[in-house]
C-alpha cells in the first residue's frame, strides 16, 4: 500500500469520525429547541386559557358599599313553631344623584332593569334616594354590572313574613328604623331586638289559613265589606285563630290609612244585637231573678220607651213563652223583660264582670273601647237585646267563654301562659244551665242557628243581627254575628264570626245539614242565613284539627 493509499484511508477515518461527533451534537440541540418550543408553546397556551376565562367573565365593578347598623328582631312563630316572621340578611341598591355622570344613560339603563318604576324626580335632586330594597341576586348583578359609581349597596338586615296577608294584623308592621309600630311588633318590641329567643304565640297556621279561607269566599257570597273571627280556647284565653278582613301583606310595608284596614277583630267596635240576649238571660240566672222554665206570659209584640218603640223582629214569636224559650226564639220582649228583674244595677255589674264593659288588657294595643253611655231604663231594655251598646268581638268571645266555662275568669292572650289558679267569678250552675239553651239554638227547628249543626262537634251559639248606627238612628246596613260554643257538654272553644254589611243572595243555594233538601236563595239579610252558614263552614274545616290537636 502506498503511502497516498494510506494517507486517504486515513482521511475516510477522519471523516467518519468528524461526521458521527458532529450528527450526535445537531441532536442534541435540536432537541434542547424543540423542548424549549414546546415549553413556550405551553406557556402561551396557559396564557390564553386564562385571557379566554377571564373574558367570558365580567368583572362586577365594585361600588361603594354601607354597612347598616344592626337591625336584627328575633323570629315570630305559631304555636308549633311555623315562622310568622323572621329578620334575613338582603341588600338595598341607592344612588348619590350627586356623583352621576350621565343622568339620561343612567335613567334609561334603570329603565331596562326596572320597567315599573321611574326614578326622573329623585335622580335630578341632590338626596340619596333608594333604587330598590331587599333586590334580588339578578337584579342587583345587572345594576352593578352598569358600573356608575352613584350607586351605594347597602347591606343590612331586613324583615320577612312567609305568610303574606295570613295574620297580617296580629303581627303588625316594623317602621324604616326597625321599630314595632302595630301588632304584636310593637307591644313585644322590646323583647324582639333585646334576645334571639324566637317568641311563640297561641296561634295555630292551619287554624288561621282554613278560617280566613272561609271568611273569603263569603265576600263573594254576600258581598261584605269587612269580616273578622276568633276562635279561643275556652278555659285558658289562648287564641288559636284571629282574623280580620280586608287584610294585606306585611311584606310591602305599605301605609294602611284607610278605615277598611281596621282590625275587626279588636279595634272595630260594633252594636253585636241579639248575641247580647244571652247575656240577659245569663244574668237572670246569676242573680235568681228567672230559671230557665220561668214563665213569660202575655208578651207585647210592640213596647215603647222614651217614645221610641221596640218591636219583635219575628211576628210568629209567642205571646207565652218560658225564659229559655226567650232565647231560643230571640225574643225582643222577652229579653227586656228579663232584663227589667235583673234590674240596671245587677246588670251594669255583670258585663263589667265579665268583661263586656270593662277595659280589655291585650297583647296588641289595637283594642277599641266599649261604647255604653249613660244608664237608665230605655238603656237597659235596649242593652238586653244587644243594641245601645257596642263592643269588640275580643270581648264578645271572652264574656261566651266565661259564662259557658264554668263561670271562671280567663284573659284572652296571643302568648301561652303558664298554668294559672282558676278563680270563679260567676255561679258554679250558671253554665249548665245556659250551654243546654246555646245548643238547642243550634240544634232545633226553632232556633235561629241550624246552618251550624255540624255533626259530631255539639256547637251551641246565638245569633245577632244588628242595624248600624247612623245620624242620630239606624240604617239599613247590618252587622251580623255568630257566637258559638262547642262541644256544648264539655265546652273547649268558642268561636265568634262577624261579617260587617253582608247582603242577602237570592241565587245562592243553602244546604241543610239535617239532609232537607236545597234552598235556594233568600230575601233574609239576617245572622241565620249569612253570619251562622259561614261559620258552619268553618267549623267543617277547622273541627277534624281541633279534635286531634287539642
Amino acid at each position: 500500500m502506498s503511502e497516498l493509499d494510506n494517507h486517504s484511508q486515513n482521511s475516510d477515518k477522519f471523516n467518519d469520525s468528524f461526521s458521527y461527533k458532529e450528527n450526535k451534537s445537531y441532536l442534541k440541540i435540536s432537541f434542547e429547541r424543540i423542548a424549549f418550543i414546546f415549553f413556550i408553546f405551553f406557556i402561551l397556551a396557559i396564557i390564553f386559557s386564562s385571557k379566554v376565562i377571564l373574558l367570558s367573565i365580567k368583572k362586577i365593578p365594585e361600588i361603594q358599599k354601607i354597612v347598616k347598623k344592626d337591625n336584627f328582631r328575633s323570629s315570630i312563630l305559631d304555636n308549633e313553631g311555623n315562622i310568622l316572621a323572621k329578620s334575613v340578611p338582603v341588600v338595598n341598591i341607592g344612588i348619590n344623584p350627586n356623583l352621576v355622570i350621565n343622568k339620561e344613560k343612567l335613567l334609561i339603563s334603570l329603565k331596562l332593569i326596572f320597567p315599573d318604576k321611574s326614578f326622573d324626580e329623585e335622580i335630578n335632586g341632590k338626596k340619596f334616594f333608594y333604587v330598590k330594597k331587599k333586590i334580588s341576586p339578578e337584579k342587583l348583578k345587572q345594576v352593578l354590572l352598569l358600573g356608575d359609581k352613584s350607586f351605594i349597596q347597602e347591606d343590612s338586615i331586613a324583615r320577612v313574613y312567609p305568610n303574606g296577608n295570613l295574620f297580617s294584623h296580629v303581627i303588625g308592621q316594623i317602621d324604616n328604623d326597625n321599630n314595632g309600630i302595630s301588632g304584636v311588633e310593637k307591644t313585644f318590641d322590646y323583647e324582639l331586638t333585646t334576645t334571639k329567643e324566637p317568641l311563640k304565640l297561641t296561634l295555630n297556621k292551619d287554624l288561621q289559613y282554613l278560617i280566613k279561607e272561609e271568611l273569603s269566599k263569603s265576600k263573594d257570597i254576600f258581598q261584605n265589606i269587612g269580616s273578622a273571627a276568633i276562635l279561643m280556647d275556652i278555659n285558658n284565653g289562648n287564641i288559636l285563630s284571629m282574623v280580620s278582613l280586608p287584610d294585606f301583606d306585611l311584606n310591602k310595608r305599605e301605609k294602611i290609612n284607610d278605615v277598611k284596614y281596621i282590625n275587626r277583630a279588636t279595634k272595630g267596635v260594633y252594636e253585636f244585637g241579639s248575641v247580647f240576649k244571652t247575656f240577659t238571660l245569663a244574668a237572670g240566672l246569676q242573680y235568681s231573678v228567672v230559671e230557665p222554665e220561668t214563665e213569660f206570659k202575655d208578651l207585647k209584640k210592640k213596647i215603647t220607651c222614651a217614645g221610641n218603640s221596640i218591636s219583635e223582629y219575628d211576628d210568629k214569636i209567642p205571646s207565652d213563652l218560658t225564659a229559655e224559650e226567650i232565647l231560643i226564639r230571640s225574643g225582643n220582649i222577652g229579653s227586656v223583660r228579663i232584663a227589667e228583674k235583673v234590674g240596671i244595677e245587677n246588670y251594669n255589674e255583670f258585663l263589667q264582670t265579665i268583661g263586656i264593659i270593662s277595659n280589655l288588657e291585650f297583647d296588641i294595643q289595637e283594642v277599641g273601647t266599649t261604647q255604653l253611655g249613660r244608664w237608665g231604663k230605655c238603656k237597659l231594655a235596649t242593652v238586653a237585646f244587644g243594641h245601645g251598646i257596642a263592643t269588640t268581638l275580643l270581648q264578645l268571645s271572652k264574656g261566651y267563654s266565661i259564662i259557658s266555662n264554668g263561670g271562671y275568669e280567663i284573659t284572652p292572650s296571643l302568648l301561652k301562659k303558664e298554668k294559672l289558679q282558676k278563680q270563679r267569678i260567676l255561679n258554679e250552675n250558671l253554665s249548665e244551665k245556659i250551654n243546654p239553651i246555646l245548643r238547642k239554638i243550634v240544634s232545633t227547628k226553632e232556633g235561629t242557628a241550624g246552618f251550624a249543626n255540624v255533626k259530631g262537634y255539639e256547637i251551641g251559639g246565638k245569633t245577632g243581627t244588628a242595624d248600624q248606627p247612623s245620624m242620630g238612628g239606624y240604617s239599613k246596613k247590618k252587622v251580623n254575628t255568630f257566637a258559638s260554643v262547642f262541644p256544648t257538654s264539655d265546652p273547649k272553644f268558642v268561636l265568634a264570626v262577624m261579617l260587617d254589611e253582608p247582603k242577602a243572595n237570592k241565587e245562592f243555594v243553602y244546604h241543610y245539614r239535617d239532609d232537607r233538601n236545597p234552598y235556594k236563595g233568600n230575601w233574609r239579610n239576617t245572622a241565620g242565613w249569612t253570619t251562622v252558614w259561614v261559620a258552619g263552614q268553618i267549623i267543617d274545616k277547622i273541627g277534624p284539627i281541633l279534635a286531634t290537636k287539642y
